[in-house]
Formats: structure tokens, sequence, C-alpha cells
């Protein structure tokens, strides 16, 4: 009997999940394998995704039992524990599917390289991308470091199908241990996630049937319920890019007159692909600028402001509600993110970086690519980013896109009972309206930690300096 071994990653599904399908087709006997990897070369993941993780690697351990695979859970540096695994169960094959960073995939080739070296059969392929991102270049052949030509190329490219889950006779599904200390604060999130391959599919199909016409304008509101929230699914792989934008043809299909909603939220998935392209081509995002001259911004040392802005603790309002629920769900809203994202780096002035390792530790879809691509595209420090001079208004952008205060009054309920005329300017509030209200400022509310206006012009001024030098 043949036997192989699969390398699992951030693809914690049985359908559309290449490198074990061709597993289990060309071997008799699989064994699928999930390592907490201690390489460090590796980024450690944050406290939120260690929390999904345990529970995703439960759901697909029971998966994978249904089809006759079992799932082993170790820890250690990945060379070490794949060659242990290999020769305790004398596999003759390993698969995996690919990833993208610069450090795993040099790690990869190192260990594709001696396996190979040893005898071993190794085979990579391709990962949870519509595509490679070697297979889409510009006319110069280069990649694209602007959003709009790179979608225009991807929409009119062939996104390979998903394969279908393989099929097996059932065994015993094993208890699987993490292996990671859950964070105490986490457990509160249980009760807004369902996790697994499962969840992920029905949360698609209710987002197409439900949500999809509304989103693309109700997406900016956040006190609207019309995004997919399906990045943590994907971030972990428990659905598929590709399986995405095929459900979304097929909705498409039987629904025309719903074309242009779905193609608008197609364009937001091929923003992730546009992520993990930069990652791919280019050196650590998440601690380097992809401009280089941002380099040499003297960012502000504050850490009551970054403390403040952790806690929701601002003094604006949207920003508080964003942190707050972020803090709560393991999650915001993305319009939210663009603002706190903003308000960290052009109001305070505060490194990026410094804002990026709080996401990546708090979100459930803290990502290797979105996570820092984001975070750089608001600081202007990004490609196909946000000019400098963009600095988002926090208190116009809440009284536009949470016109009656539900996103605010929903995550600071201490503000509930102010009319929305002051939701999101509590200091313009006349006292004996804060005091019906039951609002005291810097009592049971902050005032603003940062004045707008000039906290904007100083950004204006250090970031222009920049932009002027030759």
């Amino acid at each position: 009997m043949s036997t192989a071994l699969v390398w699992l990653r951030n693809d914690l599904r049985l359908a559309d999940n290449p490198a074990l399908a061709a597993a289990c087709r060309d071997h008799d006997r699989v064994i699928a394998l999930y390592i907490h990897e201690t390489d460090l070369a590796l980024r450690p993941i944050g406290a939120a995704a260690r929390w999904w993780l345990h529970r995703s690697l439960e759901a697909m351990a029971h998966a994978l039992a249904g089809i006759g695979v079992v799932l082993k859970v170790e820890t250690g540096e990945a060379e070490a524990v794949l060659a242990s695994a290999i020769s305790g169960s004398d596999a003759g094959a390993l698969h995996w599917n690919r990833r993208y960073g610069p450090a795993e995939r040099k790690l990869d080739a190192g260990i594709k390289a001696r396996l190979r070296a040893k005898g071993i059969e190794v085979a990579s392929h391709p990962g949870n991308l519509l595509m490679e991102p070697w297979l889409i270049q510009t006319g110069q052949d280069k990649p694209y470091s602007v959003f709009t030509p790179f979608w225009k190329t991807l929409r009119n490219q062939e996104i390979a199908r998903p394969v279908a889950a393989p099929s097996g006779r059932a065994v015993r599904a094993p208890e699987v241990d993490s292996g990671y200390r859950q964070p105490g604060w986490a457990g509160k999130l249980a009760t807004h996630w369902s996790i697994g391959e499962a969840a992920a599919q029905d949360r698609l199909e209710k987002f197409l049937e439900d949500c999809v016409a509304d989103y693309p304008d109700g997406r900016d509101f956040p006190g609207r319920a019309v995004t997919s929230k399906l990045s943590p699914h994907l971030r972990f792989g428990e659905i598929s890019a590709r399986q995405i934008w095929h459900a979304a043809q097929a909705f498409i299909h039987a629904h025309p007159t719903k074309a242009g909603a779905v193609d608008k939220f197609l364009s937001e998935l091929a923003w992730r692909d546009f992520s993990y392209h930069q990652l791919y081509h280019r050196a650590d995002i998440a601690t380097t600028p992809m401009q280089p001259k941002y380099e040499d911004l003297k960012w502000r040392h504050a850490p009551a402001q970054l403390k403040a802005w952790q806690a929701g603790r601002t003094g604006i309002p949207i920003i508080d509600a964003g942190m707050r629920e972020l803090w709560e769900t393991g999650y915001m809203h993305n319009r939210v993110r663009m603002l706190t994202a903003s308000f960290l780096t052009k109001n305070l002035l505060l490194d990026w970086r410094s804002g990026e390792c709080w996401f990546w530790d708090t979100l459930v879809d803290a990502d290797e690519a979105n996570n820092p691509a984001s975070w750089q595209w608001v600081a202007g420090c990004g490609l196909d980013a946000a000019p400098y001079f963009r600095i988002f208004n926090p208190v116009t952008q809440g009284e536009r896109f949470d016109p009656e205060g539900e996103y605010v009054r929903r995550w600071v309920p201490e503000l509930a009972r102010l009319p929305t005329k002051f939701i999101h300017a509590p200091s313009e509030a006349p006292a004996s309206t804060l005091k019906e209200a039951g609002v005291g400022l810097d009592e049971t509310y902050p005032r603003a930690i940062a004045d707008l206006k000039q906290t904007r012009q100083r950004a204006l001024d250090a970031f222009g300096a920049l932009s002027a030098e030759p």
C-alpha cells in the first residue's frame, strides 16, 4: 500500500483542496498533518486567530474522519516534524497547497529540495487564491501595482473550477489538541461565530440569497448586516476563493438582475488576491513600507494614545465603536477599519505597524497579506495607496455612514441616549443635553484625545515633506 502525507496549512476544508484530492486519488492511504510551526523565521499567529484555529481543526478532524483520513496535530519546526511523520508512517509522498509569504516560500522550497533528495515525492498545489501570483502580469511582464488594471485582467481569466471533496470509508475522529494556550479574553468570540467548512458554505449561501443585492451601497454602513463576513473562513481556508467565485457566477446565471451587485462583491474578493500578489513579489510587507521613502517618516511615540485607541477610549465615537466591536467579536466592519487606521496613522501620527500588530492579535481574520497591505494602503505607504492627503474625518464619516448612530449606540452604550445630532460629536452637545443623556465628558466618556483639524494639518506637513523630497 502506498501512503501519502498531506500537510495542511491555511486550507482546512475537504472540497477544493487540491493537495488532499491528489493524495487521495493517487495513494491507498492518506494521513493529514497540521503543524504549529515554531520556525523562528515565521510570524506567530495572533491570539484571536489561535482561538479560531483550535475550533477549525476540530471541525476538520471530524470531516476528514468521514472520508477515512486521520488528522494529526503536532508542534515544532516544520522540517523535523515532517521527517518524523514520514518515517513513522512510511509515507512515500508529501502533498501541500502553496503559501505565498517570502519566509514561508523559502522554508517550503528548502523542505521540498531536501526531501526529494531523499527519494520522497513532494508535490505542491495551487493555494487559496483565484490566480497564482506569477500568472498575472502587466504588459511589461511586471506585477501589477495598481488595483483597477489588475482587476480588469483578473476578471477576464479562466478561474479554475473547484475540485470535488474526496470520498472514503469513515473512521473514528481523533481528539484534537490545538497545542495553543487559549487567550482568556477570547471565550466571548464563540457567541459571534460558527466555524468550519459547513459554516462557511452556509454563510456564503445566505449572503448571496439575502444580502448581495444590497451590498454595493449597504457595505459602507456598519450598522447594516449586508457584508459576507467570509474573511475568517477564507483566512483558514474553510472555503476557497475559487469556490466563492464560481458560486457567485452560478448565482449571476440564476439571477441576472443582480449581476452588478455580485460583480462588486467579486471585486472585493479580488482585492484579497491583489494583496497576496503584493506579498509574493515583495519583502515582508508587515514590516517594510512598499514605498521606501516612508521609512524616513518620523512617527510619534505616544503610548498613552495608542492604549486609548486600542481600548476604544479615544473620545471619537465611531473610532471607539470600531475598536470595541473588534475586542468583543474579533471582527470590525471594513469601513470602520479604514477609519480607525486613518485616525491612528494620520491624526495620532503613530506608526502603522503598531496598529497592524494590534489587528494581527485581535482579528479572527488576521491575514498575512490583507492585514499589512490594508494598513499600508491607509497609511499611504502601500501600493495603489490612498494619497497621503486623504485623511478621513471620523466625525463626518460617522455622520455619513452611521446617520442614525445605530452602530455607535450598539458598541458605545454610554452614548446611547444622546440625540442623533450629537452622537458622533458629544463634545458639541450642550451641557444640559449631555446631562439628560447621562453623559459626563471625562467621566462616563472621554473627551477627544486629538483635535481633528490640528492633527490633520500635522499629518499633511509630515507626509508632504516626504513627498516633496526628490
